[in-house]
């Protein structure tokens, strides 16, 4: 029994946002139902695939999901999705909301129909701003929330995180917001209308570090926190690769420094503390990367091992899979699927009662469309290209 069990989620999402959110309700027992229209979410065409339709990155937010084709434009389809709706927990959608209304999945109307449901706004920016209603892509949000910036601030040019961070970030809000707002329908019995939208979620993710001396009034500093804006807060260079070590106690650096045979940096007033570290963090790293660079990997990791600092080898992507403690852990999945042969997926990161949920395939376009009608009692809707 996996947490979830029992609650279905209706998903009118697309592309990563909302389906990263609903594929955590999946791997957490949920029965995910992904209404699609005729032509499928347009991941189903992003990334290498030996099957069309079934793309890398459809496959990494969809997987544990069944697929019903509706197209919302019909009637059959519409009075269809209504049904669903009726044995629903939980609606989640994407859609702008200036076009719900005109199609009857406005939060007004289905929570009348339901009122158990969570109906679930999945949106770029809270609609009651000036930006409410307009559409939102990761990179725009990016940009918006001072994604880039901070690159700009570290690297000297603006640009985007190297992963779509926010779609993925919000998605995990969401998740976590609707299992608050099943939890508080099991304590009242009604459901609840919840708005997450990616600007405010990205903006409050920024700045839980880089608000930094804003907090204050007057601000006691400006915006950013210095040590991971610093540009030598990075991989430190070795004779042989790189390491990623984090001195980050009193203790931890006094040692580093007597290891380092620089005595004297250990009583140093710019780097006593870690206040006074943070003010001169600049310094710090380009000292310590100045002394990484003597030595191997393998002989820092002993080193740091001994003096019982935190360091690791840096692992490139095509590495994970190899990876000693993942293997061991057993968090890479391999699943046979008939037609596309032998998938890896990364597993749910997360364990109930010690076990980690399995992972399960993603929905080929329509694949449940007739399973799931019968379910409801009635025949499959036409849709317009049938």
């Amino acid at each position: 029994m996996l947490p979830l069990n029992g609650i279905r989620v209706l998903d009118l999402s697309t592309v990563v946002f909302g389906p990263y959110a609903s594929q955590i309700l999946a791997d957490y027992g949920a029965d995910v139902i992904k209404i699609e229209t005729p032509e499928g979410d347009s991941t189903r065409k992003t990334g290498p695939t030996t099957e069309p339709g079934m793309s890398a990155i459809f496959l990494g937010v969809n997987r544990g999901k069944r697929s019903v084709v509706l197209d919302l434009k019909t009637p059959a389809a519409r009075e269809a999705l209504l049904k669903l709706v009726d044995t629903a927990d939980v609606l989640m959608h994407s859609i702008r909301p200036q076009k719900l209304a005109a199609i009857g999945l406005d939060p007004d109307t289905l929570r009348k129909r339901n009122p158990r449901l969570v109906y679930v706004g999945l949106l770029g920016f809270s609609e009651d701003g000036p930006y409410g209603g307009m559409p939102a892509y990761d990179d725009i949000i990016q940009g918006l929330s001072g994604s880039a910036a901070l690159m700009e601030k570290q690297t000297g040019t603006p640009q985007y995180f190297p992963t779509i961070a926010g779609d993925k970030t919000c998605a995990l809000v969401a998740a976590h917001a609707i299992l608050a707002a099943l939890f508080k329908r099991e304590r009242t019995g009604t459901g609840s209308y919840v708005e997450v939208p990616m600007l405010e979620s990205m903006v409050a993710f920024n700045l839980v570090e880089h608000f930094y001396g804003q907090h204050f009034d007057p601000p006691l500093a400006a915006a950013g926190y210095p040590r991971v804006l610093n540009q030598w807060r990075r991989p430190y260079r070795t004779t042989d690769g790189y390491v990623c070590a984090m001195p980050y106690t009193d203790v931890h650096w006094q040692r580093f420094f007597i290891e380092s045979g620089r005595p004297a940096l250990a009583s140093d007033e710019r780097f006593i503390n870690i206040a006074a570290r943070t003010t001169h963090i600049a310094q710090l790293y380009e000292i310590a990367a100045e002394v990484i660079a003597g030595r191997s990997t393998d002989a820092w990791l002993k080193t740091f091992s001994r003096l019982e600092i935190p360091a690791s080898p840096m692992l490139r992507l095509e590495e994970l899979q190899q990876d000693e403690h993942l293997r061991q852990t057993g968090f890479f999945e391999t699943l046979t699927d008939p037609h596309m042969g032998q998938l890896a997926f990364p597993g749910v990161p997360v364990k109930f009662d010690h076990e980690r949920p399995p992972v399960r395939m993603a929905p080929r376009l329509g694949e449940h469309t007739e399973e799931v009608m019968a379910e409801l009692g009635i025949a499959k809707p036409h849709n317009s290209d049938d």
